[in-house]
């Protein structure tokens, strides 16, 4: 259904493919007579060689039926032999030197009656008495497993006068196989000997079909190289085959195959002969070829017509379609090449002197924007400076109530540090290491402040160590954690500051084990962080009670925002007593000394994204 609404939609609103469509419609009836009589034709050939192939597979069948019947008649033969049975029934007494030479003849007689019938491969007789075979084919061999027995002496007793064929793979009792057990290697006739005695000694005659004869009866008549002739038994048993039976059409789709099955008349066995359709349609592949060939010329014809007469007449028309759509979308440098002085070149003239003046307009009030971004955040940074210097100077001064002169010294020399690197000739980004050593400068100031009441740990991925983030981005987080977290505490207390880089992002953290944060004060604090991220950078107002209230919080997320997009973001999680973390992620493809110098090809981009 989606296809069908794609092509009208291409139908209704591009002249190209209705001129072609015309023209490929008056050529769908020479098409069709086309095709109709190359189907014709194959029909006609495939018919022919069925007829062909069905005759000689059954000519094929009635020789296996033949041979099949001469097998039995020379297994009755054998089976009822007075000269064999007599044989047979001196050995029931046990194995004495006198059986064993009856046994030798025995099978000098069974071997002449082989050499003799090319249809049989080997004969078997099964001796109850002593558990004896004798075969043709390995001599004299003693059954000595019970089951083996029993299953022996259960074919004797089932088997009636028309016998039962046994394949060697068959598996039987006690583990092994009909193959193993005979010395057979292909389907074997079995049956009981001198059935209408009234002395039955369940002995057992076996003859084993020569199945190199079969073969050779089928290959006679194979089509092709690539084609197989199996036989199956009237139980679906494959007995058989050139290729291994169904197996050598499981590379191939049933469909690709020709499939022909001819039952012999008395025995209901089956021959299946398999042909890939490809061989017998061979034969018209000419034509067929020749058929193709004329569909397309026909085809590149009458597009090669719709393409000349669309392109005097509407692919200008399209062209400035085209340009149009991606000027609606933002797209300004799409001009249109000029190459006609007609009616439709005055067109594409007046769409590429448009599009230059809304290009114009529209870089003007990006510019414009731009500079508003970059006051905003020069204010921003601005507020930091001035808000850290008051603390600083309190902690001095308590510091110098209570301390001698050394530690004020320290104090003023971290605090000179901090202040060297915060300035560092307008420099704008640091790497993580070097934001964690200029932050050390001020925790160390307020450790002695506080006493050193708390320590602090830096856990820093090695991966993140040279990322660039803009300088003063965690000062404010960790000020908090120490005045609002680690104050309370008279000692024990811990900060942690932590960086690393996952999934495309840089996480950086700072938590304390302080006193944490109330439910309710936690919930509006992160209900305020949520507006202040859903509104436009440009649009922040100072009459908000959040603003003074939440200072650090929002100048941080705030300045995040700006410089690093809408991906980026920051969190916080607490526990009344146990602590709070705040974390802020940065995406790590846009941590960059160009994107904080702020590109102007960059700030263009984030100033488009705050118009759109």
């Amino acid at each position: 259904m989606r296809w069908n609404r794609w092509l009208y939609l291409k139908y209704v609103q591009n002249t190209q493919v209705r001129l072609t469509c015309y023209f490929l419609i008056v050529l769908l009836p020479l098409v069709a007579v086309s095709l109709y009589a190359n189907e014709v034709s194959r029909q006609m050939v495939l018919e022919q060689s069925m007829a062909r192939t069905e005759n000689s597979l059954t000519s094929v069948a009635e020789n296996i039926d033949l041979t099949l019947q001469n097998v039995e008649e020379l297994s009755k033969l054998v089976a009822t032999s007075p000269d064999l049975l007599q044989m047979l029934d001196k050995a029931d007494c046990g194995l004495t030197p006198e059986s064993i030479v009856d046994f030798t003849q025995l099978l000098s007689n069974l071997w002449n009656i082989t050499s003799i019938s090319q249809s049989v491969s080997e004969i078997s007789v099964y001796h109850a008495g002593t558990g004896t075979i004798l075969s043709t084919k390995m001599g004299g061999k003693r059954v000595q497993d019970n089951s083996h027995k029993e299953w022996l002496m259960g074919l004797a007793e089932m088997n009636g006068a028309t016998g039962k064929y046994v394949f060697d793979h068959d598996e039987i009792p006690g583990g092994g196989t009909v193959g193993a057990l005979i010395g057979a290697d292909s389907i074997s006739l079995v049956r009981t000997m001198d059935l209408h005695s009234s002395r039955k000694k369940w002995n057992l005659l076996i003859i084993t079909l020569n199945q190199s004869r079969l073969s050779r009866l089928m290959d006679s008549v194979i089509p092709s190289t690539h084609a197989s002739i199996d036989l199956y038994t009237k139980s679906g048993k494959w007995v058989s085959g050139a290729a291994g039976g169904l197996a050598h059409s499981s590379s191939r789709q049933a469909a690709d195959l020709l499939k022909i099955q001819v039952d012999t008349r008395y025995y209901g066995w089956s021959l299946v002969l398999q042909q890939p359709k490809e061989e017998i349609y061979g034969k018209t592949m000419q034509i067929r070829s020749y058929t193709y060939v004329i569909i397309g010329v026909s085809v590149l014809l009458a597009i090669l017509i719709a393409w000349g007469v669309y392109t005097r007449i509407s692919s200008p028309l399209h062209k400035l379609t085209y340009a149009i759509k991606e000027l609606s979308i933002g797209d300004l440098n799409v001009r249109i090449n000029v190459d006609r002085e007609d009616e439709f070149g005055y067109l594409m003239k007046a769409y590429n002197q448009m599009a230059e003046y809304q290009k114009h307009l529209i870089e003007d009030y990006y510019e414009q924007q731009l500079q508003l971004a970059h006051t905003e955040l020069k204010f921003l940074q601005a507020q930091i400076n001035p808000h850290f210097l008051y603390n600083t100077l309190d902690s001095i001064y308590w510091t110098a109530k209570n301390y001698d002169a050394d530690e004020i010294s320290e104090m003023v020399l971290n605090l000179s540090r901090f202040f060297r690197l915060s300035l560092n000739k307008g420099k704008e980004s640091f790497s993580v290491e070097e934001t964690i050593a200029h932050l050390d400068y001020y925790i160390r100031v307020q450790q002695i402040r506080f006493l050193d009441s708390f320590t602090v740990t830096y856990r820093i991925q090695e991966e993140s160590r040279n990322v660039p983030i803009f300088k003063l981005l965690l000062q404010p987080l960790v000020e908090n954690a120490i005045l609002h977290g680690l104050e309370t505490r008279a000692n024990g207390g811990e900060l942690v500051i932590a960086s690393k880089v996952q999934a495309g992002a840089l996480l950086l953290s700072v938590q304390d084990n302080g006193a944490g944060i109330e439910k309710e004060r936690l919930v509006y604090i992160q209900k305020k962080l949520e507006q202040i991220a859903e509104r436009d950078r440009f649009q922040l107002t100072r009459r908000d009670s959040a603003w003074t209230d939440l200072y650090g919080l929002l100048n941080v997320l705030s300045r995040i925002h700006m410089l690093y997009g809408s991906e980026a973001g920051m969190w916080i999680n607490s526990r009344e007593g146990e602590g709070t973390t705040v974390t802020v992620c940065l995406p790590l493809d846009r941590c960059s000394e160009d994107f904080h110098l702020g590109s102007m090809a960059q700030q263009t981009e984030r100033t488009e994204e705050m118009s759109s």
